[in-house]
């Protein structure tokens, strides 16, 4: 038998965080900001090939990373992120995000504003929608522009 981990302490599926993405995305975005790490948990979906891409940082697969890098992130600090912009794509079984988050991040000379893109995808499950991918690039300093406000058409 395996040694218990902080995970197997705490459930992982404690509540339904809404009834459409969008509802679990709300949810998801709160427990950022009051480091509610047992509700952030809620929003995934119970699969072990979920994936979490943090800027900067590795790829974490599975809900255990997921935690733990979560749960170290929170003894820290919670992560003041806002959706501002969402374009969506939409099928009756999965949704995808495009999100442009505003970020604030706190520095010793105070508070900073950064825009962090992000992709959020959520799965129709038995349980209801649940987050299976969220993967956020590293910040910038000013609102990105989309490439269709520019005139360009970009391939990749």
């Amino acid at each position: 038998m395996g040694k218990l981990t902080a995970m197997s302490k705490i459930p992982h599926r404690t509540a339904s965080p809404g009834a459409n993405a969008d509802a679990v995305e709300a949810t998801f975005y709160g427990a950022l900001r009051s480091a509610n790490l047992d509700l952030l948990m809620t929003c995934w979906a119970e699969d072990e090939e979920i994936v979490c891409i943090l800027p900067g940082r590795p790829r974490l697969v599975g809900a255990g990373a997921i935690r733990a890098a979560f749960e170290r992130m929170f003894a820290y600090s919670p992560v003041f992120a806002w959706p501002q912009h969402v374009h969506r794509i939409d099928t009756i079984t999965a949704s995808v995000h495009s999100v442009i988050e505003l970020v604030e991040v706190i520095h010793a000379e105070g508070p900073r504003q950064t825009w962090v893109t992000s992709t959020n995808i959520y799965f129709k499950t038995m349980h209801g929608w649940r987050l299976v991918m969220h993967h956020a690039c590293p910040g910038i300093e000013q609102p990105p522009v989309e490439a269709k406000e520019l005139g360009q058409q970009l391939l990749h």
